[in-house]
């Protein structure tokens, strides 16, 4: 997210829920636009996408609280043109994020640090091309804490805007795996620490443990329950 503080004022101020909502449909207005602009060989229409593109980074803006600044919306625009493809490489989907929980014989999960932040949260990467979901979650969890792990199932699919943290399109497969060896060895670049934890027990910086706490548990001590995803609300997109 960028920040443009030369730029905020407390009359751009708006409030978390109207934030995710602007963000949510600042994203939308601009993957219709980009993916417009991926197909389209009319000059008129291109032009009309990219004035779509302008007020999409003028909502984004607005929802970072700097609604009056040129340069941020440009930055956005910016951003979102860069990435325009051609044709079908060129329709915008939601990035796709693997998250993993990892029990051991112990009944203790798996948590990692994050370098940057400091946030404690299950081992979690982008989905690389070349690779299945369920492998992505077995590398990840070796590259981040050294453990090796074995998929058992898939807990569920989460959408990471709508849950809110996220600023843009993004789903996350979340899989339950078994430690099945390895050691704790922190990436040396991504990870400040890793270690086991107990239910209850967590470090106090956890993000997000309100909804996926529970859920972990379960899984860690064999429960079994279908998949999760998030309801469709009705309407659909006014909701």
């Amino acid at each position: 997210m960028h920040q443009v503080s030369s730029d905020k004022s407390e009359g751009d101020a708006v409030s978390p829920d109207m934030a995710v909502d602007l963000a949510r449909w600042s994203e939308t207005l601009a993957g219709i636009a980009r993916t417009g602009m991926g197909f389209t060989e009319s000059l008129y229409e291109r032009e009309r996408f990219e004035e779509v593109l302008h007020v999409a980074g003028d909502i984004k803006a607005a929802a970072a609280g700097v609604s009056r600044s040129d340069t941020a919306r440009d930055e956005f625009v910016g951003e979102w043109v860069e990435s325009i493809g051609e044709g079908v490489p060129g329709y915008v989907t939601p990035k796709v994020a693997v998250g993993v929980i990892v029990g051991n014989d112990n009944g203790e999960m798996l948590l990692v640090q994050r370098k940057d932040s400091g946030v404690w949260l299950y081992p979690t990467g982008w989905a690389d091309v070349g690779y299945s979901p369920a492998e992505v979650a077995v590398k990840e969890v070796h590259e981040e804490t050294g453990i090796e792990c074995e998929p058992t199932r898939l807990l569920g699919v989460v959408d990471g805007q709508r849950m809110g943290f996220s600023r843009f399109g993004m789903y996350m497969l979340l899989f339950h795996c078994r430690a099945t060896g390895g050691s704790l060895n922190p990436h040396p670049l991504e990870t400040g620490d890793v270690g086991w934890f107990a239910q209850g027990q967590f470090p106090e910086a956890t993000a997000g443990v309100g909804w996926w706490g529970d859920m972990a548990f379960d899984a860690i001590n064999g429960v079994q329950a279908p998949a999760t995803f998030d309801d469709v609300r009705d309407p659909i997109w006014r909701t």
